[in-house]
């Protein structure tokens, strides 16, 4: 059984839940984020349900875990909640948090999460877990500067509202681990995207799929494609779902590209197989028809190489063209890039057989 301290966390504090935490417990739990990303959290939320939740707080620590409240260090104000499950038989923890929306942005959930952790360790416990939404990018966040690694994805291991399965992402940190905040080796866009005024780049997301899915699977996409096969609507939203986790993972960056005058989704640029040892990256694209023939692909590779050599480790990007795909070489000519090798056979063609690749590379300015 876990003791109930108080633990000091730097601009908070975590301290018992009590009955004043109520109501502010009952405003933050409207929050939009809150309600899609807590499923457990009853809609609608009233006070009764805050009530409850002071109960199970109270079984939990029962049970073995510990249940406290972010609070104003100074106030005693109601911040948030933070929770450690029992421990289960390996003896590992599992953390999870509520931030109320108005105490968001200010490192209030790391300093929390980083303080209950140390705590748990202080007490015996060699490993801390942590289950994030792979949507859920603010928390994965939390997670990596809290001193967590990222272990892989649980497929379909939560219930969601609409009773379909979500993935989670999965971190843990050990007793024995240093605890250094993990930078991101591919940061977001600065301000969220990266323009030139004629063209816009944005991350993609779900919102994205429909678009992504006809870009996708127009005949001459798909036999450009590796594989070179059309995909389905859920395997086109789930690669737009993913991609801000593998972007926060390090693995691609995968963006819309979008005419900056009104925002109509143009196309799609992604910076894949990323090799961190050897700071190098490939770059792909592909556009809709309608905008094609209008420098837009150019403008979007020469935003995103740019922003990759002058925000990240990458320092050499490479891309590859099909002998007789003319339109993506001039691409990548005006982007910069120059031909560096042909490699035979390396392309799967749709009918089954094997095409010649012509490589391109483009080095960081000295």
């Amino acid at each position: 059984m876990f003791t109930r301290d108080v633990i000091p966390a730097g601009p908070v504090v975590l301290r018992g839940l009590a009955g004043s935490d109520v109501e502010p417990m009952v405003r933050a739990c409207v929050d939009p984020e809150i309600i899609r990303f807590i499923p457990t959290v009853p809609v609608p939320y009233g006070r009764d349900d805050a009530v409850q939740y002071l109960k199970l707080a109270e079984r939990l620590w029962e049970a073995g875990g510990a249940s406290f409240a972010v609070a104003d260090p100074a106030t005693g104000e109601w911040l948030g909640n933070i929770g450690l499950k029992a421990l289960d038989p390996r003896g590992n923890g599992e953390i999870g948090y509520l931030i109320a929306p108005w105490a968001r942005g200010r490192g209030v959930a790391t300093a929390a999460t980083r303080a209950l952790t140390e705590w748990a360790f202080a007490r015996g416990v060699g490993r801390m877990e942590l289950l994030a939404d792979v949507e859920n990018l603010a928390s994965q966040r939390v997670a990596l500067a809290s001193g967590f690694r990222r272990e892989g994805v649980q497929r379909a291991a939560e219930p969601r509202r609409d009773g379909t399965r979500g993935d989670l992402v999965s971190f843990a940190r050990l007793s024995t681990d240093s605890g250094e905040r993990t930078s991101p080796y591919l940061p977001p866009f600065p301000g969220g995207s990266l323009t030139d005024g004629t063209v816009r780049l944005t991350p993609l997301t779900a919102e994205d799929a429909d678009d992504y899915h006809a870009l996708r699977n127009l005949p001459d996409t798909v036999a450009r494609s590796v594989p070179p096969v059309p995909l389905d609507p859920e395997e086109s939203e789930a690669f737009c779902r993913d991609a801000g986790m593998h972007w926060l993972a390090g693995t691609r960056v995968e963006a819309a590209i979008r005419d900056a005058a009104d925002g109509a989704f143009a196309g799609h640029v992604q910076l894949g197989n990323i090799v961190p040892p050897l700071g190098q990256a490939m770059v792909g694209y592909s556009m809709l028809p309608e905008f094609r023939g209008r420098g837009f692909a150019t403008r979007a590779v020469e935003l995103l190489v740019g922003w990759a050599f002058a925000h990240t480790p990458v320092a050499r990007v490479v891309a590859g063209t099909a002998l007789d795909n003319t339109a993506s070489q001039r691409v990548l000519e005006k982007a910069g890039f120059a031909r560096e090798a042909l490699l035979r056979g390396l392309l799967p063609a749709p009918d089954g057989s094997r095409h010649d690749d012509l490589q391109w590379y483009r080095l960081r300015p000295r």
